[in-house]
């Protein structure tokens, strides 16, 4: 039996039976790539000369074979286009279940689920820009493993002026900590709390199911807060909790912002009780109606760690997230992410790092917080005469309130318009002790500028 491998476009392996004459068995050979889906749809195959040289085999025999299967439908031969791999119909029965399978929730065509920024919106010139000043001016050092935990100094570096200027965070390039987002953030610190013999940790009644369950999977129970329109009741903060994970800038989900006689009650639990803040800045950059509020770290930087993300201000798919660490933590950060636990790549590292420090980032997220308020402004003059808009303007979603006991109805409804939503329920500590309130969460951050108006469109019309 004969291997070979074709060297023109794409590597192309065909066994050939030595046993049926070359072109029976070269016919046979594509014939069977094609029926398996070896070779896709649409592959252009080798030049007749190119497979032949490569075979070993006279081009006439490759020209027959390709001849042959173009009769027969396998493959398509047009002038300049060369050989192609023929596209196949779809069995009738697969078609028919195709039409007939219901698309599941997340699979909807309009979607207003919190968490996700309008990807469409991605910088990729401007990335790319960076991208190229970043890989021609990087050292040799950074295409090796990286002797520091900490990540990149040059990013460190860029981070410790951004947090500073823009968001009130204390923070020197020693103290900062990469991470491949908030969930790696987070895991890093639930090892360390464990490692400190911490057993209880308080959350916000309002949050994300797979924080909790992260923090429970670590040996952490969590202890919910009372959420009301003043953000997180942290005066209900008590010494039996080792650590308190908040979102003082835009309580997720409900929006509040954590006033200041709140913030102070968190900083006075932490300093008496040798407690842990860990603050989840999550879209601190976005707020439309005054300056952003300060990060709660800017407070007691020693008490508090800053975590930060690039997921809603560029996009998740970047896995690029930071945490500034108070010094008497650094070691045990550091000894939890190991030299195993790798964050992103060095050279993403290093893009972000002259995207920042270029102005880049700044005329961003400027650019976008235009666009999101025009989209939060659209949505309140949309639906605001039927529902209730609560929460302050600011980040890439909003609560709509909705009538008592007609929550469900609702998410039923847009699921007739072809539209996903949650409702608040979804984010609620099953321990929570909070008065019963139905609403939706609407991220109105998520759709692409193309899908905006009748993704709203939906929204309207599920709406009571």
């Amino acid at each position: 039996m004969t291997e070979s491998w074709a060297t023109f476009g794409a590597d192309l392996h065909l066994d050939l039976s030595s046993g049926r004459g070359l072109r029976a068995g070269l016919t046979e050979a594509l014939r069977e790539a094609a029926r398996s889906g070896r070779l896709a749809a649409g592959t252009r195959l080798p030049s007749s000369r190119s497979l032949a040289a490569d075979l070993g085999i006279a081009r006439n025999t490759v020209a027959e074979a390709y001849a042959e299967l173009v009769a027969e439908g396998w493959l398509t031969a047009r002038q300049g286009s060369g050989t192609r791999v023929a596209e196949r119909a779809r069995p009738r029965r697969a078609a028919a279940a195709a039409r007939v399978r219901r698309p599941a929730r997340r699979g909807l065509a309009y979607s207003l689920l919190p968490g996700s920024p309008d990807l469409s919106g991605f910088p990729r010139a401007a990335w790319l820009t960076a991208a190229r000043r970043a890989l021609t001016d990087a050292p040799n050092d950074a295409f090796g493993y990286g002797p520091d935990g900490r990540g990149r100094p040059e990013l460190r570096e860029a981070l410790t002026g951004y947090l500073a200027r823009a968001r009130g965070v204390y923070a020197d390039p020693e103290r900062i900590v990469l991470c491949a987002g908030f969930v790696h953030g987070l895991t890093l610190l639930a090892r360390v709390l464990r490692t400190r013999r911490v057993r209880e940790m308080a959350v916000e009644g309002y949050g994300l199911d797979i924080h909790r369950n992260l923090l429970a999977r670590a040996g952490l129970r969590t202890r919910p807060l009372g959420v009301d329109g003043d953000g997180a009741r942290t005066q209900e903060l008590t010494a039996g909790a080792g650590a308190a994970l908040l979102t003082p800038a835009h309580q997720f989900p409900t929006g509040a912002a954590l006033t200041p006689a709140r913030r102070a009650a968190a900083v006075d639990w932490a300093r008496t009780t040798g407690g842990l803040i860990l603050e989840d800045d999550y879209d601190g950059e976005f707020r439309y109606d005054r300056q952003p509020v300060g990060a709660l770290q800017g407070l007691d930087p020693d008490r508090v760690v800053y975590l930060g993300t690039a997921s809603k201000s560029l996009a998740p798919g970047l896995r690029m997230g930071w945490m500034v660490v108070p010094p008497g933590l650094l070691e045990e950060v550091l000894a939890a992410k190991g030299l195993s636990d790798w964050t992103s790549s060095a050279l993403d590292q290093l893009t972000l790092a002259e995207f920042i420090t270029s102005g880049a980032y700044d005329r961003h997220v400027r650019g976008m917080r235009l666009r999101y308020r025009r989209r939060r402004d659209e949505l309140v003059a949309a639906v605001g005469d039927r529902v209730g808009v609560s929460g302050i303007a600011a980040g890439l979603h909003a609560v709509l309130d909705l009538p008592a006991g007609t929550e469900r109805s609702v998410l039923q409804s847009a699921a007739w318009q072809d539209l996903s939503l949650d409702g608040l329920s979804a984010f609620r500590h099953p321990e929570a002790a909070l008065p019963p309130r139905d609403a939706l969460v609407v991220g109105y951050g998520t759709p692409p500028d193309s899908a905006w108006t009748p993704t709203l469109a939906a929204l309207s019309a599920a709406l009571p």
